[in-house]
C-alpha cells in the first residue's frame, strides 16, 4: 500500500539575490592566490623579520632553566 503523494501548485521559488555571493567573496581568494604566487616566482620580496622579540627571549630563557 503506497502514501498518496501531494504535487505543488506553484513551482519553489528561486534562490535569488540571498543565493548570490558578494563581489568579495570571489575577489580575497583571488587576491591572496595571486600575493602567494608572486611570492613564490619572485621570493627575493618575502623577508625574515630580524632582530630580537620577546619570544625569543622567552624561549632562550626556558632553554636555560631547563638547562640547568
Amino acid at each position: 500500500m503506497s502514501a498518496p503523494t501531494h504535487t505543488r501548485l506553484h513551482p519553489a521559488p528561486r534562490a535569488g539575490a540571498a543565493g548570490r555571493l558578494p563581489w568579495w567573496a570571489l575577489a580575497l581568494p583571488v587576491l591572496a592566490f595571486t600575493a602567494l604566487l608572486a611570492l613564490i616566482l619572485d621570493p627575493s620580496d618575502a623577508h625574515a623579520a630580524t632582530g630580537d622579540t620577546a619570544i625569543s627571549h622567552l624561549f632562550e630563557r626556558v632553554h636555560q632553566l631547563i638547562a640547568r
